[in-house]
């Protein structure tokens, strides 16, 4: 057994348990850009790797009752039959030179999109924050919301979530869980999660299988993903509530861009030229972004303000006629009535 790559698959598990999200679009690349795996063959392992995997987090989820079942129903009618699609274009294809080249193409494409994808759902939190504050958000609803008429945007979903899945590996929660963010903004963050992990069993068991049959499995391979990234998630979601989410995202997002990039051919040279942009680029975009929605640039800034209004409230009792103090006015007006779940991370 190859222990550097458990060791790598160990990294990506712990990285996978903190965020919730990374598993394909961290170990596909890891086993192509690091260890000179052909892309195929990353592909076939990292899914069947997966199809082990994903059952375990969606356990929690459905004793938890946290899944909405007719967005499953209608996610897998699409992504199940593309998953297995994908993995016959590609068998159609071929084993040849040009067909690694074009699965690694792919690859980075998805990779670019799920990096963009991790952008887009820090936003629509950020936006969702300030709806909360404003008053301009509907009160949480006590079901779990009906499909109505939405199933043909969801089967969409599906079926390029599957295609996706079945060509690269990549997607099945990075993506299709920012497609669901925006098809059912109301969807409660814990509905939100469960069923993106609940429908991503039956994509990934569709995908692994195809690639088992058609595909380029390597029972020895997978076998060093699983050792390392089983203990890794679990480590990964010990440390979640310690470690700062947000921050993890951010790189995560970087890497994410690194490997796209560098999975798409981009020169070395240019590479540095664009991450380094980006570096410098990030962190003051995001800070006029946080301000647009009325929040202070700095996000310790708002922490602090809630913490001191937090403690006011605490040492003064929340029933006392007292005056107000700017500190506490200004926590109120960043984050009054805004729950547990949408609390300031970023």
């Amino acid at each position: 057994m190859n222990w550097t790559l458990t060791l790598g698959s160990l990294v990506v598990g712990v990285v996978v348990g903190l965020t919730g999200m990374g598993g394909g679009a961290l170990m596909t690349p890891m086993l192509v850009l690091l260890f000179g795996i052909d892309p195929l063959t990353a592909v076939s392992s990292d899914l069947v790797a997966s199809m082990v995997m994903k059952p375990v987090g969606s356990a929690v989820h459905i004793r938890n009752r946290s899944v909405n079942w007719n967005l499953v129903k209608w996610l897998a009618l699409g992504s199940v039959p593309a998953a297995f699609s994908g993995v016959l274009v590609l068998r159609a294809l071929g084993h040849s030179a040009s067909v690694q080249n074009n699965v690694k193409m792919a690859l980075g494409i998805a990779l670019l999109l799920a990096a963009a994808g991790l952008f887009a759902r820090a936003y629509l939190r950020l936006a969702e924050r300030a709806r909360h504050r404003d008053g301009r958000r509907n009160a949480d609803p006590t079901e779990v919301p009906t499909v109505g008429s939405k199933p043909v945007p969801l089967v969409a979903i599906g079926l390029i979530g599957g295609l996706v899945v079945g060509m690269t590996s990549v997607g099945s929660g990075s993506l299709i869980i920012i497609a669901l963010m925006l098809l059912y903004p109301r969807l409660r963050a814990n509905q939100l999660v469960g069923t993106d992990l609940v429908q991503a069993v039956p994509l990934v068991a569709a995908a692994a299988i195809a690639h088992i049959i058609f595909g380029d499995f390597k029972l020895s391979l997978t076998a060093a993903i699983l050792v390392g990234s089983i203990p890794g998630a679990y480590l990964g979601a010990k440390l979640s509530t310690r470690l700062p989410g947000a921050l993890i995202r951010r790189a995560l997002a970087f890497v994410l861009l690194a490997s796209a990039l560098k999975s798409l051919g981009v020169d070395t040279t240019v590479t540095a030229y664009v991450l380094i942009g980006v570096a410098v680029l990030a962190g003051p975009v995001w800070m006029l972004l946080r301000a647009q929605q009325g929040f202070p640039a700095w996000p310790w800034t708002e922490r602090r303000l809630l913490a001191g209004a937090a403690h006011q409230q605490a040492t003064t009792g929340s029933d006392a006629q007292t005056p107000s103090s700017p500190q506490s006015d200004a926590a109120q007006s960043v984050g009054e009535a805004v729950p547990a779940g949408l609390r300031p991370t970023d």
